[in-house]
């Protein structure tokens, strides 16, 4: 969905409305290319990249290719691929990493873009998102790979080096 944008209305303080802004989401423009990502998956309804503020080395973001807002308003057909793509890639860092479990989290308070953070973890507390780190490039790459490896272990075509 290249190019979307989402639209966004306003008020000014006596009530009167705006005119509609549209922009494009950060997801978008990562998935467009006009910001740098480090995916791991691509396919026709969603990507997987990796967080530039990872809980855990290897926290993963499954995000649709649909500028949706809140994932209840997403298609359910939609939710579910979104979904089967986290347990695909859960799988595969789970073979990566070999941590106690992978979590899973939809809140959708950092951007507005539904996205689902697959993340592999050691406790509770590896999900606390005040405790989210930062990434560089070099480091994200590092986590990527052993991820897109066990991808193409399973036989997923839709791993991406990039």
């Amino acid at each position: 969905m290249a190019g979307a944008y989402r639209c966004v209305s306003a008020a000014f303080d006596d009530g009167r409305p705006l005119p509609f802004r549209c922009m494009t989401t950060l997801f978008t423009r990562i998935i467009d290319g006009e910001i740098p990502g480090t995916f791991v998956w691509r396919d026709d309804r969603c990507v997987v990249f990796l967080s530039i503020g990872p809980l855990r080395p290897g926290h993963a973001l499954v995000v649709p290719r649909a500028e949706v807002d809140h994932w209840l308003d997403l298609d359910p057909d939609d939710v579910a691929h979104l979904m089967k793509v986290a347990q695909i890639v859960g799988k595969a860092q789970m073979a990566a990493f070999s941590p106690v479990r992978i979590g899973v989290i939809i809140a959708g308070l950092e951007v507005p873009h539904t996205h689902v953070h697959v993340v592999p973890i050691g406790s509770e507390a590896d999900l606390d998102f005040a405790r989210a780190g930062s990434a560089s490039p070099t480091d994200l790459e590092a986590a990527a790979e052993p991820i897109r490896a066990a991808l193409r272990a399973l036989g997923h075509s839709e791993v991406v080096d990039s």
